[in-house]
């Protein structure tokens, strides 16, 4: 299976994203978890960006 590197980049993006979601559950509150909710939010959007406009027809 032949997987573009715009795609590729973005289910990478988009698991590291999730994985970084975990913490969230372990600790509660204060500016470093809150940090890391903003990383994984950002690297989730973007993961589904460039995973949902690496095709050729248009994105839905």
């Amino acid at each position: 299976m032949d997987i573009p590197n715009q795609s590729g980049i973005g289910i990478a993006l988009f698991v590291v994203g999730a994985l970084l979601f975990i913490p969230s559950l372990l600790w509660q509150g204060g500016l470093l978890t809150y940090s890391i909710l903003l990383v994984a939010a950002v690297l989730l959007t973007t993961g589904t960006y460039l995973f949902g406009t690496s095709g050729t027809e248009r994105p839905v």
